[in-house]
C-alpha cells in the first residue's frame, strides 16, 4: 500500500464512544497480538481453505477499521471477498501486504502509546 498509516486518535475515540479506557485497552491488545494475527492470516493462506482465509481477512478488516485505517481495511475486504468467491490466486502476495500494513499500524500505535 502506497499510503502510510496516520493515527487519528479523535476518529478512533469517536468509534469507541469517547471511552479512553477502551481506547487504551484496544491499542494495547492490537500491539500485543499483531504478530499472532499476522501468523494466523499467513497460515490461512497456506492452508488453501477459502473459508479460513475469509475468516482471517475479516478479522484483519475489523482490526484495521477499529483504528480508522480505511485503506488497510479495504485491502482486507478485497482479500475476504476474493476468498469468498473461491479465487485463491495472488492471495499470498495480498496477505503479505496486509501483514506489513498490520505491523505498520502496530508501530504507529506503539509510538503513540510511548509518547503518552
Amino acid at each position: 500500500m502506497a499510503d502510510a498509516f496516520v493515527l487519528n486518535r479523535q476518529d478512533i475515540l469517536e468509534r469507541l464512544g469517547g471511552d479512553e479506557e477502551i481506547y487504551s485497552m484496544m491499542l494495547d491488545m492490537y500491539v500485543q497480538d499483531v504478530d499472532e494475527n499476522c501468523a494466523n492470516l499467513m497460515a490461512a493462506i497456506a492452508s488453501g481453505q477459502a473459508a479460513e482465509i475469509r475468516r482471517e481477512a475479516h478479522t484483519v478488516k475489523g482490526l484495521l477499521a477499529t483504528f480508522s485505517d480505511d485503506s488497510g481495511a479495504a485491502k482486507a475486504f478485497a482479500v475476504e471477498q476474493q476468498a469468498k468467491a473461491g479465487d485463491l490466486g495472488g492471495l499470498a502476495e495480498a496477505a503479505a501486504v496486509l501483514a506489513a500494513r498490520m505491523r505498520e499500524v502496530a508501530a504507529v500505535l506503539a509510538a503513540a502509546r510511548a509518547a503518552g
